[in-house]
């Protein structure tokens, strides 16, 4: 078993996390080398279900954090092990994992590990399959299977948000837009109905598309409606009697699921219309003085979550979460992933500040959440 060493700085600890391959189904590895890191601590309580490692704080503090990321990869793509590159304007790491997300986990295992009198008790939480269907999803299995391990006050959600807070994330959903047709013989194809020539209009309207930008807690998001995916065809001489264009439905959270669905329905109306996925999405919630004192905390900056993220599960199960880690996520799952140096060691820096009390913030979060528990009673 490959073991990693906790006390080395949290640049060199992401490397030896990146070179543990861990492609979402495979983590084994990676989880039994964090667990092991993490019972050698004693100031910390570890549990294990599945592939998911949970370590918590028990000082008896007046509030509780989550600190969360995921453990698990999109497939390599000649992009392992890792590789340090020396810059003039910044040193760069490269390979899978690097920006989504071995930097937070590095710095989450990092503060775990020598952070042992935290200001607020915390929980750690480094979990797998987040890359993949919601079935096989780590906190999924956790909010199921242990939900008190999940229960807290406030939630950082660790993905690559270039060390800067975003707040709440998009919804998604996927439908299937079906178009029929009659088979024919391609020689005498009038004798026939094209189902894929059917499919026209439905990416017509697609391609006409305006996409909208509500504006929620001061951010602006982009809505996005796009064909993912088409299917159809029989044979090479065979009019084809079936067409399936898949569609993918990025909603602002200012959406239900089921008013998102309605718009897709709508706007396809006529077709025979299948929804096959959805994930809420999460309201960014910066009007709640607890996300206000962390979002002060590390430096002020703020903007929306492109893209669904687990900040959605945190926030039903009633805990109010933010995204922040090391990276830029333009740069996940591509073949060149990279993090800055800088932004692992900045995203360090200021949560060990936070939890340390060192930012005078020790008391904000514990108080605003009780006032936003007020407000909402």
């Amino acid at each position: 078993m490959v073991a990693l060493d906790l006390t080395q700085d949290v640049v060199s600890l992401t490397a030896a996390l990146v070179d543990i391959e861990s492609v979402s189904r495979a983590e084994e590895e990676i989880a039994d080398a964090v667990e092991e890191a993490l019972r050698r601590l004693p100031h910390l309580q570890v549990f294990r279900h599945g592939h998911n490692v949970v370590a918590r704080t028990t000082l008896g503090r007046g509030e509780r954090v989550v600190i969360a990321g995921h453990l698990d990869t999109v497939p390599v793509n000649d992009n392992l092990p890792s590789r340090l590159e020396r810059r003039p304007d910044g040193d760069v790491l490269h390979g899978l994992g690097t920006c989504d997300m071995k930097g937070g986990d590095a710095v989450i295992l990092k503060l775990a590990a020598s952070v042992t009198e935290p200001v607020r008790d915390v929980t750690y939480v480094l979990y797998e399959a987040e890359e993949i269907d919601a079935e096989f999803n780590g906190l999924k299995l956790l909010s199921e299977a242990r939900p008190d391990l999940l229960e807290a006050d406030f939630a950082i959600l660790m993905e690559p948000s270039n060390a800067g807070v975003e707040a709440g994330c998009q919804g998604t959903l996927r439908v299937q837009v079906r178009t029929t047709g009659e088979r024919a013989h391609s020689a005498r194809s009038w004798r026939g109905v094209n189902a894929i020539h059917g499919a026209a209009d439905v990416l017509a309207r697609l391609a006409a598309y305006e996409p909208r930008r509500p504006v929620i807690d001061g951010l602006e998001y982009h809505e996005g409606l796009n064909a993912v995916h088409i299917s159809g065809g029989v044979a090479g001489n065979v009019i084809p009697d079936e067409c399936v264009v898949e569609v993918n439905f990025r909603f602002a959270p200012d959406r239900s699921e089921t008013e998102a669905e309605a718009f897709v329905r709508e706007f396809f109306e006529g077709y025979d219309v299948r929804l096959t996925d959805t994930a809420p999405g999460a309201l960014p919630g910066l009007d709640r003085p607890a996300a206000k004192a962390f979002v002060e905390a590390v430096g002020g900056r703020v903007g929306p979550k492109f893209g669904w993220t687990d900040v959605a599960r945190f926030t039903g199960l009633g805990v109010p979460a933010v995204n922040y880690g090391p990276g830029d996520p333009m740069l996940a799952h591509k073949q060149d992933e990279h993090v800055a140096v800088a932004e692992i060691e900045e995203c360090e820096r200021r949560l060990r500040a936070w939890l340390t009390g060192a930012d005078g913030a020790s008391e904000s979060v514990s108080e605003s959440v009780s006032e936003s528990a007020e407000g909402k009673r």
